[in-house]
């Protein structure tokens, strides 16, 4: 008999609170590095240090026997929509200010919310469904559509990278819901880790001389299929940071939603927006545009709303009981 998922709501929220502070910190981290490593080279190594950590918690949470799954096809399929999720994201900060992306992004709690309506079988009312729209909206203005694609500092394709990001981000984030409730958080950070490990491999096999590099002008596809070169001392304990944060965050944001409803976590994720305009302005002296600013606004007042329907929502419930 299947196990049914877990619902602790206050834990799932604090794990992803967690993940989304590391994730800040993660992409900050490589977008230093976008100028002078391959990004497939800045991802292998910080997987391939990453699932030596993550290893640590398998063995805290039960050993290497967890790591044995009777679904492996979704486990696999989970594992190709996270790595589309985080080289479409990695791709667009090479050319796109931290905060812009990262606002782009933030689609993603707004997916995972839709998505898990048919796929979770979780209920999402009109009001709460209303606010979705509102945080689209957003997403829309940030794209400029009304602008020709000369009169963008980047390509259109590149504007659209963090949403192709959000959306393989929902999908994974809806499987780790359904998968959470036979496999271990650990175990689920493992396999994603080892996803990163072999498309890394398969970049460097394919592209990893720098030759398909050769003559190109788009930072985005620079930093996609530079040459990999060997890091500097100076840079190796970034890499290890790197490596370490990358097992924190696939481990927390697993936990996260096993643990609690994808609707319900998924609006703290927002965390991350004001992380990014913080580390943007702080490091690399960038502030968003004035039709970010607006669509920051809609997408966060649409999360707050969500957040506080949620909490309303808990209280009836708690009260019924």
């Amino acid at each position: 008999m299947a196990q049914a998922p877990q619902n602790r709501a206050g834990a799932g929220i604090a794990f992803v609170l967690m993940g989304m502070a590391c994730i800040s910190v993660n992409d900050l981290l490589i977008k230093q590095f976008s100028d002078t490593y391959p990004l497939h080279q800045t991802v292998f190594l910080r997987s391939g240090i990453g699932i030596l950590f993550s290893l640590i918690f398998v063995w805290l949470e039960g050993g290497l026997s967890i790591l044995k799954t009777r679904q492996p096809g979704l486990h696999a399929l989970r594992g190709v929509l996270i790595v589309i999720a985080n080289m479409s994201f990695f791709v667009s900060i090479a050319a796109l200010p931290l905060a812009d992306a990262t606002a782009l992004f933030f689609a993603a709690p707004l997916f995972i919310t839709l998505l898990s309506i048919p796929i979770l079988g979780e209920k999402v009312g009109p009001l709460r469904m209303g606010a979705v729209i509102v945080g689209f909206v957003g997403v829309v203005i940030m794209q400029r559509p009304w602008e020709s694609s000369t009169a963008l500092d980047v390509p259109r394709i590149v504007l659209l990278l963090p949403v192709l990001s959000a959306l393989t981000y929902a999908l994974n984030q809806i499987l780790t819901r359904r998968l959470g409730v036979e496999a271990k958080a650990s175990a689920l950070a493992v396999y994603i880790q080892a996803s990163f490990v072999i498309v890394s491999l398969g970049f460097y096999l394919v592209a990893g001389d720098g030759r398909y590099a050769v003559g190109l002008e788009n930072e985005s596809l620079i930093f996609l299929l530079r040459a990999w070169t060997w890091p500097t001392s100076q840079d190796w304990p970034y890499f290890i940071a790197l490596g370490v944060n990358s097992a924190i965050i696939g481990y927390c944001l697993s936990q996260a939603y096993r643990l609690a409803d994808a609707a319900t976590v998924a609006p703290y994720e927002y965390i991350g927006l004001p992380l990014a305009v913080f580390w943007g302005w702080a490091i690399f002296s960038e502030l968003p545009a004035f039709e970010v600013w607006i669509g920051i606004a809609l997408i966060l007042g649409s999360g707050l709303f969500v957040f506080l329907r949620e909490q309303h929502k808990a209280k009836i419930a708690s009260k019924a009981r």
